[in-house]
């Protein structure tokens, strides 16, 4: 299975810093972003890595390389214009194969990656478009994105169930792009659609996670590391 790590966002938030850097490339105790995430898919026994760019994306390819010294593959899906989520993946398709693949937002941080991503395949390869690994909601999105009931995620709140956040890490099975725009568009609206048709699978991630979305949190996130 492919991994693909979204790194064409411009990162207005993370300003100054990213005047210069495309937001991925962030260092974090002394490491950029994206190469966390590099080294647990590699560890995880993925070989090939899509990274798609937009914003100073040379930048990525010139520090990243071609992913031989993590023992790897890593291919670029370049935008001139960053493309939203859902457009940058339908982009990078070919890239990616005929197979499902695993999708991470390239500013979140976890400590690992989920224990369950063989259930979540499972249930790709049982007929679901897409699974999602939903966290509990941060102090900065309190009302959440999705519910999440008997593994299924829900486009709307069942009775006084809360949503969750959506974490930014699912896997797709392709089909989901068939018939979407050729130009850019955002992944939830696509989701939202077959969630009702029980299409979109979910697990609760319980680990450490952070959207590294502002200067603030990624201080937060630096001591947090720092301090161990």
């Amino acid at each position: 299975m492919k991994a693909m790590i979204l790194a064409a966002g411009r990162g207005e938030r993370l300003r100054p810093l990213t005047d210069s850097l495309p937001k991925p490339l962030v260092c974090v105790s002394g490491k950029p972003l994206i190469v966390y995430h590099i080294e647990r898919l590699a560890a995880a026994g993925f070989d090939e890595i899509v990274i798609n760019h937009a914003w100073l994306g040379e930048k990525l390819v010139e520090q990243l390389g071609d992913g031989s010294r993590w023992g790897i593959q890593l291919h670029y899906s370049e935008e001139q214009s960053a493309l939203e989520t859902g457009g940058g993946i339908k982009r990078a398709l070919p890239l990616l194969g005929d197979e499902a693949f695993l999708v991470i937002n390239g500013d979140v941080f976890m400590d690992d990656l989920p224990q369950d991503i063989d259930i979540g395949l499972a249930q790709i390869n049982a007929g679901k478009m897409a699974h999602l690994w939903l966290v509990d909601n941060p102090i900065q999105h309190p009302n959440g994105d999705f519910p999440l009931h008997a593994g299924l995620v829900a486009a709307q709140k069942i009775g006084e169930e809360p949503a969750l956040t959506f974490s930014g890490l699912g896997l797709y099975h392709p089909s989901l792009f068939d018939d979407t725009p050729e130009e850019g568009f955002p992944l939830a609206p696509l989701l939202r659609q077959k969630m009702p048709s029980d299409l979109v699978s979910g697990s609760h991630y319980s680990g450490y996670w952070c959207d590294v979305g502002t200067i603030e949190r990624l201080e937060a996130l630096e001591h947090r590391l720092q301090v161990g």
